[in-house]
């Protein structure tokens, strides 16, 4: 089964479903192999891009200037690149979401 990231040599590249536009950012569950998130910006000049790359550097707790989209700048699927020492935190994080039963 394929999961919601990858690993190369430097990075986690994570498997984004957005949901801009939303009345807060969050963790929405797994969806169809990617991280579902609503987020809480309008998908208008990157704003929601910025929102999205914010919001995951602080759950995987690094800078934001470490955390680039890859694929998917006007696309509601994107991929993600978080530093690899990240890795334990995202990991932890998908656990939660796992257990707390809102994967679909």
């Amino acid at each position: 089964m394929k999961d919601v990231y990858s690993i190369t040599e430097e990075a986690l590249l994570i498997s984004i479903r957005a949901v801009p536009g939303a009345s807060k950012t969050c963790i929405a569950g797994i969806q169809e192999n990617h991280l579902r998130v609503k987020i809480a910006a309008a998908p208008e000049d990157g704003k929601a891009n910025a929102e999205l790359c914010s919001f995951l550097a602080k759950l995987v707790g690094c800078s934001k200037k470490n955390v680039s989209l890859i694929h998917g700048e006007k696309s509601r699927l994107k991929t993600i690149a978080v530093p690899l020492k990240c890795r334990e935190a995202f990991e932890g994080l998908l656990k939660e979401e796992r257990e707390a039963g809102t994967s679909g």
